[in-house]
């Protein structure tokens, strides 16, 4: 039989917080999902994640070129004429001389627009707010409220 030494047992070494690049994987993975979830799962299948983008953009900063439009959402001009093409077509968006420049059009939303945009919004919102009654308990949608905090802290950064 071993003598006592004295010593208390030895602890289990504490858990280590995960690294950075661990966390930002799993991150984006499961935030990836929740993107593609939420837009089967909702009317937002009637814009395309771009066509939405801008119709958000437009509402939140006003009216822009479609050269302003393409730098601000990291496409080529020849991409967002294609864009906002499409939502012309459908009455979504309305161009108007550029009072600044005659030989340019600044892009803005119509009512049209507006109405689909936030149709979009609520499907979207519903959707979240349902899966997470369903699936949460008050205490795991205590800890998503406070992880929303800290993402928007991420997302000012």
């Amino acid at each position: 039989m071993p003598e006592p030494t004295g010593n208390p047992p030895a602890e289990p070494p504490a858990a280590s917080s995960p690294a950075p690049e661990q966390v930002a994987l799993r991150l984006s993975a499961v935030l990836g999902r929740l993107l593609r979830r939420s837009r089967t799962t909702s009317s937002e299948s009637l814009l395309t994640p771009t066509q939405r983008s801008v119709l958000a953009r437009l509402d939140r900063e006003g009216p822009a070129t479609t050269a302003a439009l393409a730098r601000a959402e990291y496409v080529r001009p020849q991409s967002m004429r294609l864009t906002v093409g499409a939502l012309e077509s459908r009455g979504l968006v309305g161009r108007a001389p550029d009072p600044a420049d005659g030989r340019k059009s600044v892009v803005s939303i119509t009512r049209t627009g507006l109405e689909v945009l936030t149709a979009v919004r609520a499907a979207k919102n519903d959707w979240l707010a349902e899966a997470l009654a369903a699936e949460l308990d008050d205490e795991e949608r205590r800890t998503v409220a406070e992880a929303a905090e800290l993402l928007d802290r991420l997302a000012g950064a």
